[in-house]
């Protein structure tokens, strides 16, 4: 596979102390949760049906797993990792990276990679580990594997390409680092012969061959007077349609990119932490205060917003057929309308959390759990 053809908690952490400072910010600050919105009976007007189930070890840490074909690959918190066949369950094959694993995970259906806590990046072909190579800095975003390469982005910024065979650096670029990261998954994937990357709030494109820099758009800009209030890396999964990617900055904004020239299409404000979904018409996404937004793609405006899940934890919305599935942390997965939020149909995994987004696999939604079940719907 070259490059082109893949066309088609958050905690701030500061040198590994700031996650202790902020939980303990948390509790202390005296103020209760706020109760979930009720949720209404199922009224299940959408069809979905279990077609198979696969464990994997208990998933503590941020998670995203991977999709080429029918292929996904998902990994657990001990270092295990598991490729899958959505259309019919079953393994292809299985691997131990060696170590806790800190983000994870990437593959392009025959090559897999994930970086441990140990800051090892590790390379894993038909469940074989080809070479492990040290990282400069912890990695919380999940490595991109891409054209028999492996590119990497690491918390101080950094990112680098590396030889899928050989596991030789072929080239890293470096930036100026910030005193607070966010311990979540940000941005890293190829839009045509690009690497497209978060940078703080700005959309970067990247040429894979040797890590120049191709351009770069601002989708939001540090504000505040501390280091938390600046935090607007951007995070989680994107929207694309054709050239144009969307995304979100952590708790700031969403906006949209033209990757072709570079040149940011809008951007709007947002307080959300997860990534988004979208199709040609629009964008989607859950907001920290459980709500769920439609934008249009074209021009940003919000086509509707839902508060059924007001005070709810969210995972990003996956948009398949005419739903949306949203997991939460309570062991739910939502089937709501892509046309207004109205719910669809409910279903519970195995009863704990949900804090993966869905992501589809060929005609297959596949759900991973805190207890680590891997979980294959077919909605109708």
């Amino acid at each position: 596979m070259n490059f082109k053809r893949l066309l088609p908690e958050s905690a701030a952490l500061r040198a590994g102390s700031a996650l202790v400072l902020v939980a303990l910010l948390a509790a202390c600050s005296g103020t209760s949760k706020p109760k979930p919105a009720e949720l209404p009976a199922n009224p299940a007007s959408l069809g979905v049906r279990q077609a198979w189930s696969v464990r994997i070890s208990e998933v503590s840490f941020p998670l995203t797993a991977d999709v080429s074909g029918d292929i996904v690959t998902v990994a657990g918190s001990d270092g295990t990792v598991v490729a899958i066949d959505a259309r019919a369950g079953r393994e292809t094959w299985r691997a131990n990276a060696g170590a806790t694993l800190a983000a994870g995970v990437g593959s392009d259906g025959t090559m897999a990679a994930v970086v441990t806590t140990n800051n090892e990046l590790v390379a894993i072909e038909n469940g074989k580990v080809l070479w492990k190579q040290k990282l400069s800095a912890q990695a919380f975003t999940a490595p991109l594997v891409a054209g028999r390469r492996v590119f990497v982005q690491t918390a101080d910024r950094s990112i680098s390409g590396w030889d899928g065979q050989s596991g030789r650096r072929l080239w890293i670029q470096q930036r100026p680092g910030e005193n607070l990261v966010l311990r979540k998954s940000g941005v890293l994937i190829a839009v045509g012969d690009t690497l497209v990357a978060g940078i703080g709030g700005r959309l970067a494109g990247i040429n894979p061959g040797n890590g120049t820099s191709r351009w770069e758009s601002p989708i939001a800009a540090p504000r505040g007077t501390n280091d938390v209030e600046r935090l607007v890396d951007l995070t989680g999964s994107v929207s694309r349609s054709g050239d144009t990617v969307c995304a979100r900055a952590y708790y700031a904004s969403v906006g949209c990119v033209d990757t072709l020239r570079g040149q940011l299409l809008w951007s709007k404000p947002a307080t959300g932490a997860d990534g988004l979904t979208g199709d040609e018409s629009f964008v989607y996404g859950t907001e920290s205060d459980g709500s769920l937004n439609a934008w249009r793609r074209a021009d940003g405006e919000r086509a509707w917003q839902s508060t059924r899940f007001k005070n709810r934890v969210l995972t990003s919305p996956l948009a398949v057929g005419r739903s949306l599935i949203i997991g939460e942390d309570t062991g739910s997965l939502h089937f709501v309308s892509r046309e207004d939020g109205a719910l669809l149909n409910r279903v519970t995994p195995d009863g704990s959390a949900i804090t993966v987004a869905p992501v589809l696999a060929g005609n297959t939604v596949v759900v991973v759990t805190a207890k680590g079940g891997v979980f294959g719907y077919r909605p109708e």
